[in-house]
């Protein structure tokens, strides 16, 4: 087996140029099969909220949820680093509640955090703690009704604004710093800028990694987006064969003597 991957070692894996490949993952089963993969970190999201819960944002979620999660994906996880996302209302309202926050996730399992945004004095106290965070810009789903909904940051000059934050984000502690739907010539500027590792969704070729949801790229997603690939047709593999099964049901052909005792 592999040594475990740590925060740590991402700064060495981008400082080699080795690209560092970042799955979601909600249960057991898909956490042992990204870890049996390769997959070097995998990160409980509160995008939870949109692929498991059935909600159109992931505002909904609480930190209850994303503990529950975190711990049954823990025990399918032996190499990666589990990051857990801190929710909506789980660190905006006080530094104190963000470390509070942070060390449920971090009892329920989770060897890495992650919040959204310019939260600088929360990031530097999580880290004084002991818990490793990293940091999120560009589109940030928690903040979808003040954007207006999943679009493009970072056009025009907000992208340098955006530098300067992620370099804000590195001097404060963050390992490294998820960057989703930027322009990807920005993405790249940001990558240059700092010297911990960019992971990318939605933000072009030159971040340190990627980072995607099992969902999508598995194609279980009802709908494509642009900034991923179905890997394989996951929704109708798996209704093809649901259908499969209601039939051998119906007609007597399921279960067989086989299947039974």
């Amino acid at each position: 087996m592999a040594d475990m991957i740590t925060a740590p070692s991402l700064k060495k894996m981008r400082d080699a140029g080795k690209k560092i490949v970042c799955l979601t993952a909600y249960d057991y089963p898909s956490a042992l099969i990204a870890d049996a993969a390769g997959v070097d970190l995998v990160l409980v999201g509160d995008s939870l909220g949109t692929t498991i819960q059935g909600h159109e944002t992931t505002l909904p979620v609480d930190l209850e949820d994303v503990c529950y999660h975190t711990s049954i994906v823990r025990r399918g996880i032996k190499r990666a680093l589990l990051v857990a996302d801190l929710p909506f209302g789980s660190y905006n309202v006080s530094v104190e509640q963000a470390v509070e926050s942070s060390i449920l996730l971090m009892k329920a399992g989770a060897s890495a955090v992650k919040l959204e945004s310019d939260y600088t004095e929360a990031i530097s106290a999580i880290t004084k703690a002991g818990i490793p965070v990293m940091g999120h810009l560009g589109y940030t789903p928690q903040s979808f009704y003040r954007f207006g909904g999943a679009k493009i940051q970072g056009k025009g000059d907000s992208g340098s604004a955006l530098i300067e934050i992620a370099k804000e984000l590195e001097s404060a502690g963050a390992f490294g710093i998820v960057l989703e739907l930027i322009p990807a010539d920005l993405a790249k500027r940001i990558t240059n800028a700092i010297s911990i590792p960019t992971i990318g969704i939605g933000a072009g070729i030159e971040c340190s990694g990627e980072i995607q949801v099992w969902h999508d790229i598995l194609g279980i997603s009802e709908t494509p987006f642009r900034h991923t690939k179905f890997f394989m047709n996951g929704r109708d593999l798996m209704s093809q064969a649901v259908q499969q099964y209601v039939d051998s049901v119906r007609q007597g052909s399921f279960p067989g003597p086989e299947n039974s005792v």
